[in-house]
């Protein structure tokens, strides 16, 4: 079966432009000064709803790039990119604040702006995804030391 390109082509780039108004809305959008802003950090002011609302938004971005083909490695890079703005974004106050400067859906924009017009990010994200697995490792090692290490200290102070 032939696929018919132009249409794929025609496809992407009008979901690339509805992505793109979607991330400057989230990003972008106001401006006071030289000083820009989106709903993103407006919406972060609503506890909990307000984080989780933003999130699911930038995820549906992603997702309807990945169904229109874009690599897994740019398609990793761009839900670290959320994943990392959920996080930061999630804790009091600093979140709020960070939000203002992190622009996730922008940088995914560009991601995939160098994806599909300057064939940029192509091929697996074997290496990326084997270098997250080992900081986690890592992490979790050390996350078990310290409690172990806590306990020790904790049952010193008791007995």
């Amino acid at each position: 079966m032939i696929k018919n390109t132009s249409y794929n082509l025609e496809k992407i780039d009008k979901d690339f432009k509805w992505v793109k108004r979607l991330s400057v809305l989230m990003d972008s959008r106001f401006r006071i000064g030289n000083f820009r802003f989106g709903l993103d950090p407006i919406l972060n002011f609503i506890p909990f709803a307000g984080q989780i609302a933003t999130f699911i938004i930038s995820l549906v971005l992603v997702s309807v790039m990945i169904r229109n083909g874009a690599s897994s490695k740019v398609a990793v890079k761009m839900l670290l990119n959320v994943t990392w703005d959920a996080i930061l974004g999630s804790i009091p106050l600093f979140g709020n604040i960070f939000d203002f400067f992190n622009k996730a859906n922008e940088k995914n924009i560009n991601l995939l702006q160098e994806h599909y017009y300057d064939n940029k990010h192509q091929g697996s994200a074997k290496r990326i995804l084997i270098t997250l697995g080992i900081i986690l490792f890592i992490i979790i090692v050390l996350f078990i030391y310290a409690m172990y290490a806590f306990t020790v200290w904790l049952f010193g102070l008791m007995f």
